[in-house]
């Protein structure tokens, strides 16, 4: 099953899935790394719009998302706000020029695109020379037991949402070309992680 499907699929019931998480800690997340922000903002895989509440009025945002269905759900929450707007696209094929956007943001997106590699190519392609990648991401960790227990129960939850949880997301920052600026561990040791670089 593709990507699409898959999250064509669980879009009807997806922001009540992560609903525990996004009341204890994403949501708090979301709003500390979205509050400041100002110029371009392009939020990839913004899904069913999480993000957008968090977005200041002074933010111009574009958000994609492979999935049409995630995207029907986003556009009921950017009904009221003149600054956004949503595009159907692939994250590993951005259909912007080069040097668009003063910031790119990514929320629990790079575990789940097919190449994130890629993707962060194009990310850093279409970020303007003096602007941020910010990746808010849950990976593997650098914790032996940790990491054990995300491998062996990968192939789980790639199988039935798309998502992987043993991505080394740092290191594919940095084999995009992205120079990172510094790394934040968020929860679970360093499983959550906020990275922030710069092309």
């Amino acid at each position: 099953m593709s990507i699409i499907s898959k999250y064509n699929r669980i879009s009807p019931v997806f922001d009540m899935m992560e609903l525990p998480m996004e009341t204890m800690r994403f949501g708090k997340w979301r709003e500390e790394i979205l509050i400041g922000l100002s110029g371009r903002v392009l939020d990839v895989g913004i899904g069913t719009g999480k993000n957008i509440p968090h977005y200041p009025d002074t933010c111009e945002v574009v958000g994609v998302d492979i999935s049409d269905k995630m995207l029907s759900h986003a556009k009921k929450k950017a009904n009221e706000r003149n600054n956004i707007s949503l595009f159907q696209m692939d994250a590993e094929n951005l259909g912007f020029k080069d040097d668009s956007f003063d910031h790119i943001v990514t929320t629990f997106v790079l575990c789940s695109i097919p190449e994130p590699v890629a993707a962060l190519e194009e990310m850093k392609r279409v970020c303007k020379p003096d602007g941020m990648v910010i990746n808010l991401e849950h990976m593997k960790s650098d914790n032996r037991l940790i990491a054990t227990i995300e491998d062996l129960f990968n192939p789980i939850t790639k199988a039935t949402t798309g998502v992987n949880i043993n991505r080394e997301t740092v290191e594919n920052v940095k084999k995009a070309g992205l120079n990172v600026n510094d790394v934040k561990n968020m929860a679970l040791k360093d499983v959550f992680r906020l990275i922030r670089s710069r092309p």
